[in-house]
């Protein structure tokens, strides 16, 4: 397979990657999005000591923001750091003591780590070329 393909057909699958992962994201931070509008900030879990509210709302903006950044390829490396950082904390603070595996529908780390290790793989790899990344920050040539 000559170059040229080769990196059209990684561009394809870093923006399958990039539209899967964040609409997944998406969606799963929607409810905290409302959880803020509504004004419920004060049940939501607080594993790094900051308070409730503003975990909330730093989760919020992780989960939809960024990855709505993450699906356009808009400053995509920058915007996978803190979707990262919330799945971290997720596995590994709050749901420290649960299981690597999902069982039975009782908590565990797997659903963070499964959202996690694909947007690391993206701050390491970025958006690819089918992104606004490469759309607004194309390098001249030299």
């Amino acid at each position: 397979m000559n170059s040229q393909l080769s990196a059209i057909l990684n561009s394809i699958g870093l923006l399958i990657l990039r539209l899967g992962m964040g609409g997944y994201m998406l969606t799963h931070g929607w409810g905290k999005v409302q959880r803020v509008y509504a004004g419920n900030l004060d049940d939501f879990g607080d594993p790094l000591g900051i308070g409730s509210g503003v975990s909330l709302v730093l989760v919020a903006f992780a989960e939809f923001v960024c990855a709505i950044l993450v699906m356009l390829g808009l400053l995509t490396r920058l915007a996978c750091f803190p979707i990262v950082f919330t799945m971290a904390v997720a596995a590994f603070i709050a749901h420290a003591d649960d299981p690597w595996i999902l069982s039975q529908g009782m908590p565990s780390k797997q659903p963070a780590l499964t959202y996690l290790i694909p947007f690391l793989a993206l701050m390491f790899t970025g958006a690819g070329r089918y992104s606004l990344d490469k759309l607004l920050f194309r390098r001249k040539p030299r």
